[in-house]
């Protein structure tokens, strides 16, 4: 991406600043004193910033975000009559890749589920990642099912095998897409065997618990030769309460959305109530599980911010 002279790319927040892409290279920054001190936003990958040397001096406007609430304490933090927050964490972002692994760890379904409605909450188009297949072909194909209602795209990869790394760039080229999924689930070693160059750390699995180590503690712009940039976020185990509104849950899930205007009640939770026409929709319109994934998120976004975290990963 050619930028103006003035211009960069933010890749990650480094000690005593920013790391910032450049037409020139790459360079630290720091952030202009009076920027420092609002409180409303804040500098994330992907930001486009103008520079004066090394000073940022602004954050260009961005064409999208991807953020979650942000954690809030009894103070004056917490926003004034208790008003939800939000905290961006990657900028100007084109797609979500949900990353998950055939086997070590085992893939979750629901958490699956988690993220695609972060990202359609987000208001960002999402696929599917099913990484080491080499250690079970046969996951890829039965989330391919499970999802087919959905309409996200499952692109099966190995990085031992060297399988599906060619469609994969064709996935990312030209665009922003931030890498996200459980831990262990291989995200930076795709992004190791596209750009060999970056060396982004890699962990085992743990034997005890059979989950991925953390190994990127923080979300990164990386950018990769011939395709564009990606953000690797940090490694979850749980997608937690990131402010989605329940009344508007349901259009986080694609397969719900031509029912959702012929419900009987315009209040319609699809919860039990009479005359849900996503609930009567025909045998295979809905798919069953995500149905109860969709209970259960919808369970874990009613409950107060202070408690959401007992909700999690059912």
């Amino acid at each position: 991406m050619s930028l103006p002279p003035t211009s960069g790319v933010v890749l990650v927040r480094a000690a005593g600043g920013y790391r910032v892409h450049t037409d020139a290279g790459e360079m630290i920054v720091t952030l202009r004193g009076k920027l420092k001190h609002q409180d409303d936003d804040r500098v994330v990958p992907g930001d486009v910033v103008t520079l004066d040397g090394t000073t940022i001096t602004e954050i260009r406007p961005r064409r999208s975000v991807l953020k979650r609430r942000a954690a809030q304490g009894g103070g004056a933090g917490g926003g004034a009559g208790g008003a939800r927050r939000f905290q961006p964490i990657a900028a100007n972002v084109d797609q979500v890749i949900v990353v998950t692994s055939a086997r070590d760890p085992e893939p979750s379904p629901r958490m699956l589920d988690r993220f695609l409605v972060i990202a359609e909450a987000n208001e960002l188009p999402a696929a599917i990642l099913v990484n080491k297949i080499e250690l079970d072909p046969a996951v890829a194909p039965a989330l391919a099912a499970r999802f087919a209602r959905a309409g996200y795209q499952i692109l099966p990869t190995s990085v031992k095998a060297n399988e599906g790394l060619a469609a994969l760039r064709d996935l990312l080229r030209g665009r922003h897409s931030v890498f996200t999924g459980p831990s262990g689930a291989g995200k930076s070693s795709l992004l190791n065997a596209l750009e060999p160059g970056l060396k982004l750390r890699v962990g085992a699995i743990s034997e005890k618990w059979r989950t991925g180590k953390h190994t990127t503690t923080a979300a990164e712009l990386v950018p990769v030769a011939g395709v564009g940039y990606v953000v690797d976020t940090p490694g979850l185990r749980e997608v937690g309460a990131w402010g989605i509104d329940p009344n508007a849950l349901g259009a986080c899930f694609p397969e719900f959305r031509p029912y959702l205007d012929q419900c009987r009640f315009d209040n319609c939770r699809h919860l039990a109530e009479p005359g849900c026409a996503v609930r009567a929709a025909s045998p295979g319109a809905v798919e069953a599980d995500r149905l109860l994934s969709y209970e259960r998120i919808y369970e874990e976004v009613s409950e107060p911010s202070w408690s959401s975290g007992r909700r999690r990963g059912r």
